[in-house]
């Protein structure tokens, strides 16, 4: 995990000076800085990157601003740094791309800790599902093929970064059974010791974005109040 690639974008050059230092100590010695979104979009263009630590008040385009044409080149977790704490600013950052997001002022061992958490997330072969003969999955207005690692919607298919199509897939070969955030945690990303809501709400939403003709009023994935989700079939009772 030490020779992931980090980049960090702030325009605050203590906070990258820090962090940086931090993370050296830490071990992990490929860490670029950027000082605005236009060079850390720059950045990603030219260079693979594991983890993005990306602040939300930058100057010219903003971190949420610039967060979707990073989307458009790396899948690596994006960590938000914010001193934004409401409700509406938090989920701003997950529809947009964001995975995590820190407070500022902020403990330092605590970012650090925040991406080797997002690390061993990225980097690792999500925990495998329960074999079944089924390869490919008709829900009506989407497939999903296992085989090919391909999502279908409409007849078109549809970019689904890995994460996102594995909790998908989890879900297509239970249809109709709720499972908790903490159930799908522990089955798809293979971690028990780590209660992590956002992390499932996150790929929740990105997977309704896709299968959804409204991910407001979702018809397919739906949330069963109190106990959790489950995938359902056009015509089966919820």
């Amino acid at each position: 995990m030490n020779d992931a690639k980090i980049l960090l974008v702030d325009d605050e050059a203590t906070i990258l000076h820090m962090l940086k230092t931090v993370l050296h100590k830490e071990g992990f010695a490929q860490v670029d800085t950027a000082t605005s979104g236009e060079a850390a979009i720059s950045f990603c263009e030219s260079k693979h990157y594991d983890l993005i630590v990306l602040d939300v008040m930058l100057p010219g385009q903003s971190g949420i601003e610039i967060c979707p044409f990073l989307r458009k080149t790396t899948d690596a977790p994006i960590l938000f740094l914010t001193a934004r704490t409401s409700d509406f600013d938090i989920l701003t950052g997950f529809a947009v791309g964001g995975d995590d997001y820190i407070t500022k002022p902020f403990n330092p061992l605590e970012v650090v800790a925040r991406i080797k958490s997002q690390l061993r997330r990225h980097l690792k072969q999500p925990a495998a599902a329960e074999p079944r003969p089924d390869t490919a999955f008709d829900f009506g207005r989407f497939q999903v093929d296992e085989k090919t690692g391909v999502l279908t919607v409409d007849g078109e298919e549809s970019h689904c970064p890995a994460l996102v199509f594995q909790l998908l897939l989890f879900l297509c070969r239970h249809p109709n059974r709720i499972f908790s955030k903490n159930e799908l945690y522990e089955r798809v990303w293979g971690d028990g010791s780590v209660n992590d809501d956002n992390t499932v709400m996150v790929h929740i939403h990105r997977i309704r974005e896709r299968i959804e003709a409204d991910p407001s009023k979702p018809e397919y994935l739906v949330n069963v109040r109190g106990l959790g989700y489950k995938l359902i079939r056009k015509g089966e009772a919820r």
